[in-house]
């Protein structure tokens, strides 16, 4: 008896799964591991997948290990040696400037015979909170909220951020010298950026204090009197290329990667994979009106692939809050490819973020078919969500929502549109 073909739902999260998994520390950890030191060999670092790096780091270590990682809640895995912190993203918290300030005291404690190992993924720039003098916590928090509602990129975030801290921006690095550093990265920010990855603590930053206090000015935030007093001194000045080693970087995963990894399953699926980019940023509803379109030409022309074929995507968008909704920036452009969409026959998508949250809620991201326009009356609802940026309830309510859990991994969102020929759509 011949077993059923998966549904186009089933493919579309085993695209979802195999990016992740190529992504996986335990996938990419051992081959790029330096060498063991004449002294002590301690680890540290931050981010989402932190704790599982830190993980792998243990299982493939021939010697003497110590060290601390600080990862978000609920993202933590057991380790015998390297301590295991949890702390508050996307906004800082009291956990991790705690946390902070003891990480920073072991790397200070390094001499020359020692080997620090840096371990980066996306989430660390909240995760690592080291505020300046005279910049409270609750100044920074307070930044970091407007920073995150008035759609500025993960760039501009990075930017003031790093400004704002005595361990990003490369500052991490020269507390760490003179001990030999290696960073250790998982990417999560378009075109693998290491300065902005986690607001890139142990390289040198090629942003500057007036650039930080441009981002502010360009979307007219209020901000404490006491961030821009420290934002005008030249100490907020971050280590540059001329003052800081590059050092030794190993970028071990990549959206790029994962994107490919999905391409090569969805042609042993039957589909022709048609990778759009690894770097898409813009505003969420914006980039999903271009999906849309594109979705829209291969089921009208077979351009620029016949179906059946799968439109693969990564990067980071962003989400302009102007509503009183729930939801990422994944649950924001699926209601807008749905919308834009409009009941397509034999058109199923997928988006969701490679570390299984999506922004501050509690799935990945969900995945779409034809039907799901009408799975919430009134029809006027997408829309209506949409404006309210309540992506997630909408979902919620159809239930299209995708739960995953922490993956322990980090290489920024994944989408997958899914196009089946018109002779297959009555199958559906």
């Amino acid at each position: 008896m011949r077993s059923a073909s998966p549904s186009p739902e089933d493919i579309l999260r085993q695209l979802f799964d195999a990016a992740v998994g190529s992504a996986l520390p335990t996938e990419c950890i051992p081959r790029h591991l330096p060498p063991p030191p004449d002294g002590r060999t301690i680890v540290v670092g931050a981010g989402k997948a932190a704790a599982a790096m830190a993980q792998a780091v243990e299982d493939n270590w021939n010697g003497p290990l110590s060290g601390l990682v600080i990862t978000r809640y609920g993202h933590a895995l057991p380790c015998r040696r390297i301590e295991v912190a949890e702390a508050g993203h996307p906004v800082p918290d009291q956990a991790g400037a705690d946390a902070t300030r003891r990480l920073l005291r072991l790397v200070d404690d390094a001499d020359e015979d020692d080997l620090v190992i840096c371990l980066i993924s996306g989430g660390g720039s909240a995760l690592l909170a080291a505020p300046p003098p005279g910049v409270s916590l609750a100044d920074e928090q307070q930044v970091v909220r407007s920073l995150l509602r008035c759609g500025a990129t993960i760039a501009e975030l990075n930017c003031v951020r790093k400004h704002l801290s005595l361990v990003k921006g490369g500052r991490l690095a020269t507390v760490a010298s003179p001990a030999r550093l290696v960073t250790l990265v998982i990417s999560d920010v378009p075109g693998d950026d290491v300065s902005t990855i986690a607001s890139g603590p142990t390289v040198p930053d090629p942003t500057t204090s007036a650039q930080a206090i441009a981002i502010l000015s360009k979307y007219d935030l209020a901000v404490p009197h006491s961030v821009l007093s420290w934002l005008g001194a030249p100490a907020s000045e971050t280590p540059k290329p001329r003052d800081l080693p590059s050092g030794d970087v190993r970028m071990i995963a990549t959206p790029q990667l994962a994107i490919e990894a999905a391409a090569r399953l969805a042609a042993e699926l039957g589909y022709m994979p048609v990778i759009l980019g690894s770097a898409i940023e813009g505003e969420a509803r914006e980039v999903a009106t271009m999906h849309a379109g594109i979705a829209r030409q291969i089921r009208a022309f077979g351009q620029p692939a016949a179906p059946p074929c799968v439109l693969l995507s990564g990067g980071e968008t962003s989400v302009t809050v102007r509503g009183a909704g729930r939801g990422g920036r994944n649950a924001e452009f699926l209601l807008s490819l749905a919308i834009g969409l409009d009941g397509m026959a034999g058109v199923f998508a997928l988006a969701a973020d490679t570390d299984g949250i999506d922004g501050t809620e509690d799935n990945a991201g969900a995945i779409i078919g034809p039907d799901i326009l009408s799975r919430v009356s009134p029809p006027s609802t997408a829309a209506r969500c949409l404006a309210q940026n309540d992506g997630y309830g909408y979902f919620e309510r159809a239930g299209a929502l995708l739960f995953t859990g922490p993956t322990f991994t980090n290489v920024n969102d994944f989408r997958a549109i899914l196009i089946d020929p018109p002779a297959e759509v009555g199958g559906r």
